[in-house]
C-alpha cells in the first residue's frame, strides 16, 4: 500500500469532518486535501516529478501540513529540515539528497538565503510569507492522481546529529505505512473522534503519529512553536487525546503552573519516546495527567521496537522493573543483545541491541558504506547497549561511544542521570566521563538547577554512592543555572560537554 492512495481515500471517507486545527482555523479533510492538492501542482509547475526530493523547513504550522500533503500527492519525497540546525547543516541535507525545491517559514527565512545559488540541485525557494495564501490559491485545483508504486521513496529522516554529520534515513511508502501502523498499535485507539497533539515537530518522531490520526478519521492539532503554556491551554480547548512528547517537552509541560490541579478527561494517550526519560520526569508525568503515558522505544533506523502503557510502566511485575525499562518487545519486532564478535547473549545479559522490524530503514540515503556496516543480514546494529529480562522488557543502558571504563569497571552515563535527577532541585542532568590518573577515567556530572543553593555536589555524590554503589559515583559534580547543550531533536549533547575535558589527550583513556 502507499501512504498518497491511503490518504486520499480518507479523504474522500471523512471529507466533511474535522482534518487539521490550528491557532487560527479549523479544517475539514475536503478542505485539507484540496490545499494538498494545490501545493502539488505547484510542485510540478516548478518541475517537480515523482520521485525528486523537496526539502521543508518549519514549524508545527498548517504550511507544514500542507508539505506532508502535497508532497505526498506530487510523488515528492520530503526532506524535512531541523528549525534549530545552522545553516551549514541545512546545506548538507539538501545537497546531499539532491533536493530541488525548499520549502520554508518566514521565521527561518534567512537561515536558508540564497542556498539556491550555492547549491546546484536547489532550484527555487519558496518562502511562506504574507503572499503565501494568495499563491497557494491560484495554483490548479485538480488532483492529479499520479500513480504511486508502494516501493517508491516516501520520506528522507535524518539523525539528529550528536556525532557527525546527520545521516539520512529512507523510507518507502510501504515501509512508511507499516512503521506508522505499528505507532498506532501501541497506543489507545484513535478515532474519527479522536484529537492527535503536535507538540514535538512533525519533521522528528510526532510524525509517526500524524498519519495513522488522518487515517483513523482524526484530527491533527499543530501548536505552532513549542510553547508550554499555549499548548495547555490549546490541548484543553480541542479535548487532545493522543499526544507525542520527548521527555524535555513532557517535564516542561507537566512543571507548568497551567498543568496541575485540573482534569485532563479526554486525554488518552502521551506517548513518549525520542530520549531517555527519567523515573522523576515519568513520575511527575503521571501524578500530572493520570494514567495516559505510554513509551515507546527505536531509531531513525527501526523504530519502534519496544512500548508500554501505563499498566506496565507503573506496575509491579515480578522479576522486572518497569520503571527503569524502555517497555516490551513489540509483537512486530524482532530484538537480540549481542556481544562484541555478534554472538546471541542469553537472556539478562548485557550487549548491543539489535533489531529488525516491519518498516525500518532499507539504508542510508547516499551512503552504502555506512549502511553495510549498521544493516547486516536484515539486523539494524542500534550502537546502544542494553539487556533483556524474561518478561520482555528491554533496559537500554546507554551508547555504546558514552560508555565510562573506570578503573575496569563499566559505567553507564544514563544510569547515573536518573539517579540524579531523582533529587528535586534537579532540573536536567548529563552524565561523561574525564580522564584520571588513577582510574583512567571517572565519571562527571553537570548539573543544571534553578537553585544553585538548594543542592551541593556532595549531595549529588552521596545519592549516587547511596543508590549505586561507590565505584559508580561522580568522581567531579558542576552545578549550573545554565540549560545543557542539546540536539536539534533534543537529546542531550554529552560529547560537548565531555571534549573540552580531554583537550591535550592523544586519545581516550580506558582504564587505570
Amino acid at each position: 500500500m502507499d501512504v498518497t492512495g491511503l490518504m486520499r481515500q480518507a479523504a474522500m471517507l471523512n471529507a466533511e469532518h474535522p482534518a487539521v486545527i490550528t491557532e487560527e482555523c479549523r479544517l475539514t479533510f475536503a478542505q485539507a486535501w484540496a490545499r494538498g492538492v494545490r501545493l502539488a501542482n505547484a510542485l510540478r509547475a516548478l518541475g517537480v516529478r515523482p520521485g525528486d526530493r523537496v526539502a521543508g523547513l518549519e514549524d508545527n504550522n498548517l504550511g507544514c501540513v500542507d508539505m506532508v500533503l502535497g508532497c505526498a500527492i506530487a510523488g515528492a519525497v520530503r526532506v524535512p529540515l531541523y528549525p534549530r540546525n545552522a545553516r551549514e547543516s541545512h546545506a548538507h541535507m539538501v545537497s546531499r539528497t539532491d533536493a530541488r525545491v525548499l520549502l520554508v517559514d518566514e521565521a527561518y527565512a534567512d537561515s536558508v538565503r540564497d542556498l539556491d545559488r550555492d547549491l546546484d540541485c536547489l532550484g527555487h525557494i519558496v518562502v511562506r510569507d504574507v503572499d503565501y495564501e494568495d499563491w497557494l490559491a491560484e495554483q490548479d485545483d485538480t488532483d492529479p492522481l499520479l500513480p504511486i508504486d508502494p516501493d517508491s521513496w516516501y520520506i528522507i529522516r535524518h539523525s539528529g546529529g550528536t556525532t557527525g554529520k546527520p545521516k539520512g534515513v529512507a523510507y518507502t511508502h510501504h515501509d512508511w505505512v507499516l512503521n506508522c501502523r505499528n505507532w498506532s498499535y501501541s497506543t489507545e485507539r484513535m478515532h474519527r473522534g479522536s484529537v492527535v497533539g503536535h507538540a514535538g515537530p512533525i519533521s522528528h518522531a510526532s510524525g509517526y503519529l500524524f498519519l495513522p490520526g488522518w487515517l483513523a478519521g482524526a484530527a491533527n492539532l499543530v501548536f505552532g512553536a513549542f510553547e508550554p503554556g499555549k499548548v495547555l491551554a490549546m490541548m484543553a480547548e480541542h479535548q487532545v487525546s493522543h499526544i507525542f512528547a520527548s521527555p524535555s517537552l513532557l517535564a516542561a509541560l507537566a512543571r507548568h503552573p497551567q498543568a496541575s490541579g485540573r482534569d485532563w478527561p479526554a486525554l488518552r494517550t502521551i506517548m513518549v519516546g525520542g530520549a531517555p526519560i527519567t523515573d522523576a520526569t515519568a513520575l511527575l508525568g503521571r501524578k500530572v495527567f493520570g494514567d495516559t503515558l505510554f513509551q515507546g522505544f527505536g531509531q531513525t533506523e527501526a523504530v519502534p521496537i519496544t512500548a508500554m502503557g501505563p499498566e506496565d510502566w507503573f506496575g509491579t511485575i515480578e522479576g522486572s522493573t518497569p520503571l527503569r525499562s524502555a517497555g516490551r518487545v513489540l509483537p512486530y519486532a524482532q530484538v537480540e543483545i549481542r556481544d562484541e564478535d555478534g554472538r546471541v547473549l542469553p537472556i539478562g545479559e548485557t550487549g548491543e541491541i539489535v533489531a529488525k522490524v516491519e518498516g525500518q530503514m532499507r539504508g542510508y540515503w547516499g551512503d552504502e558504506e555506512l549502511t553495510r556496516t549498521r544493516l547486516v543480514d536484515g539486523w539494524v546494529q542500534t550502537k546502544d547497549i542494553g539487556r533483556l529480562d524474561h518478561n520482555g522488557f528491554l533496559y537500554v543502558l546507554d551508547r555504546v561511544e558514552d560508555m565510562i571504563v573506570s578503573g575496569g569497571f563499566n559505567i553507564w552515563p544514563a544510569e547515573l542521570e536518573t539517579v540524579i535527577a531523582d533529587h528535586p532541585a534537579v532540573l536536567e542532568v548529563a552524565v561523561f566521563g574525564i580522564p584520571d590518573q588513577r582510574w583512567g577515567e571517572t565519571p562527571m556530572a553537570v548539573v543544571s538547577v534553578a537553585d544553585p543553593a538548594a543542592v551541593t555536589a556532595e549531595e549529588i555524590v552521596e545519592l549516587c554512592r547511596d543508590r549505586l554503589g561507590s565505584y559508580k559515583k561522580p568522581g567531579r559534580v558542576e552545578i549550573t543555572t545554565d540549560a545543557l547543550p542539546k540536539s536539534v531533536v533534543g537529546k542531550l549533547l554529552r560529547k560537548q560537554l565531555r571534549e573540552p575535558h580531554w583537550a591535550g589527550h592523544e586519545s581516550r583513556v580506558f582504564g587505570a
